[in-house]
């Protein structure tokens, strides 16, 4: 197959006309030629940080959708599923992106749970890090996202770090808001990315420590406009990723999203499409064809380098993607679960107090809160939500096996009415819910318990949800059905109040204890500054 383009050489910063000979997976050749070609021929996208899970898809579904926007490879943590199944989980994920063309290229999570102050499916510890960082499809120790336990030398999380330093693999890091003395001491442990800054000093001084940043434009967490300009000053260690991408968000669009954005607010191409197709590669030591010869043919072509609409994407000299259309093929899959939990009742969603207390401020198109006193009224001993006020409440319930619920209270969600709940719930994906009155919490959380696992919206007699059967944060529903369903139930929300951009994201985050600063688990109310339970009633 001979492929005639205008070549983009990213490392030699030239553009040329070329022919490109693909004999089998491999290229052959690159030859350049005296002709007037209209495309653009370059290697492809690579998220640098996403956890697949959370689009919702398998791999395999993920991956029809992500060929038909450049992506030819992710650098994919399954520390979702692996906080449900363990280890099995990590070879389910790694098992079904094998059934098609495209480089999934999993690491090994490294906190698992991701605390102790939570309740999760199951636990991988320094031994079984130690066997996942041997395994031949595992290219690097996932993000360590407990960096207390780095800077305070925990005996457990340094034999994990150690496990990664004796395979040769990178390791991640994820330390938002961390700076000055802890983040060195957590750079010298050897952990060489993050993609959790929020601020531009935040990011100026990894960079400076030697750190890649991941500049990060999710579903939720959107850091993109604040951190594109230090791709000035250290265009060698910038990398574009998604981290959490919702199945609606995936369909109109991936990195060549970023990598538009970036070239349309002028900065430099070369240094933009390093960041996007050759630093991940080169970074996490991927067999990734980067379109030289001899390379596997890993590439795509584009109409132009002002749209950067994509034309057609080919990964091993197969043509997966053209013109809009995906040529990957369903694959098969089997369901794996845990999901053992009885349905809860109004009564145990009562809180029992009076006078102030402290409130969870979600914040949007941001995984950080904040954390407020309010004035709440109190009637016979129990506290109420306030509509007037924007503070409801949010529940979060025990999915492995019964418990009392954990019941707080949170600002800026902007319901009138209803409840939305989830158990895509980051990082042990158990059922966490916002709503205006207790029976319609029950109702949404209920919907996700009856289908062992989803999303749910819940008012009155209108209640619908989205089953995710696969460890409870997954279907193996195609991705235009999931992206419609989630589509449908977002506008749900939306028509109850809520004013966030993707409420059923930033839902997903509010019981993510690493990322500050108040948060809640399925054992109380957490203060992410201490990094300890705290009180509701002040």
């Amino acid at each position: 197959m001979k492929i005639k383009a205008n070549y983009i050489n990213i490392t030699s910063r030239s553009i040329f006309p070329a022919q490109i000979t693909i004999e089998g997976s491999k290229i052959e050749s690159i030859e350049r030629i005296e002709e007037d070609v209209p495309h653009y021929i370059l290697p492809g996208f690579i998220d640098s940080h996403i956890h697949i899970e959370s689009s919702m898809l398998l791999p395999a579904e993920f991956a029809k959708i992500a060929v038909l926007h450049g992506t030819v490879a992710t650098i994919s943590d399954p520390h979702e599923i692996a906080n449900v199944m363990g280890i099995e989980g990590v070879e389910y994920m790694i098992e079904n992106g094998k059934t098609v063309p495209f480089h999934f290229y999993f690491g090994a999570p490294s906190c698992v749970p991701a605390t102790i102050f939570e309740t999760a499916g199951d636990a991988i510890d320094a031994n079984g890090i130690k066997q996942l960082m041997n395994h031949p499809d595992i290219w690097y120790l996932a993000e360590v996202m407990n960096y207390p336990a780095v800077i305070n030398n925990d005996a457990e999380m340094l034999l994990k770090l150690q496990a990664a330093k004796d395979s040769g693999k990178p390791i991640d890091g994820h330390c938002p808001a961390v700076t000055g003395i802890p983040l060195q001491k957590y750079v010298e442990a050897g952990i060489t990315t993050d993609h959790e800054c929020f601020t531009y000093d935040e990011g100026l001084e990894k960079l400076e420590l030697g750190m890649k940043v991941l500049i990060r434009e999710g579903s939720a967490a959107k850091n993109f406009d604040v951190l594109i300009h230090l791709i000035k000053l250290f265009p060698g260690q910038i990398m574009f990723c998604s981290d959490d991408k919702h199945p609606d968000d995936l369909m109109l669009g991936h990195i060549n999203q970023l990598v538009k954005r970036a070239i349309d607010a002028g900065f430099d191409l070369f240094d933009v499409l390093y960041a996007a197709c050759i630093l991940p590669a080169k970074h996490y030591k991927l067999p990734l064809g980067l379109l030289n010869q001899g390379d596997n043919a890993d590439f795509i072509v584009l109409n132009d380098l002002k749209s950067f609409d994509v034309l057609a994407t080919y990964i091993n000299g197969i043509c997966v993607a053209e013109n809009g259309l995906s040529n990957i093929e369903t694959a098969d899959f089997r369901i794996i679960n845990k999901f053992n939990c009885s349905p809860v009742f109004p009564k145990q969603l009562k809180v029992k107090g009076k006078g102030r207390v402290r409130v969870i401020e979600a914040r949007n198109r941001q995984l950080i809160t904040g954390s407020l006193v309010e004035e709440l009224e109190s009637r016979n001993g129990e506290l109420l939500p306030s509509l007037e006020k924007d503070i409801l409440k949010i529940v979060v319930v025990n999915r492995y096996f019964d418990a009392e619920p954990s019941v707080a209270f949170i600002t800026n969600f902007g319901l009138k009415k209803g409840a939305l709940a989830s158990c895509v719930a980051h990082d042990s994906h158990n059922i966490v819910a916002v709503g205006t009155n207790d029976e319609d919490l029950c109702q949404a959380i209920n919907l996700i318990i009856e289908h062992f696992g989803g999303i749910s919206v819940a008012h009155g007699e209108n209640k619908q949800a989205l089953p995710l059967p696969i460890a409870g944060i997954m279907t193996n529903k195609p991705a235009t059905e999931v992206a419609e369903a989630y589509t449908l139930l977002d506008q749900k929300v939306k028509e109850m109040g809520c004013q966030l951009d993707a409420p059923f994201m930033t839902l997903s985050f509010m019981a993510l204890l690493v990322i500050p600063s108040l948060k809640i688990s399925d054992k109380g109310l957490f203060d992410g500054e201490k990094f300890r339970f705290t009180n509701l009633n002040i």
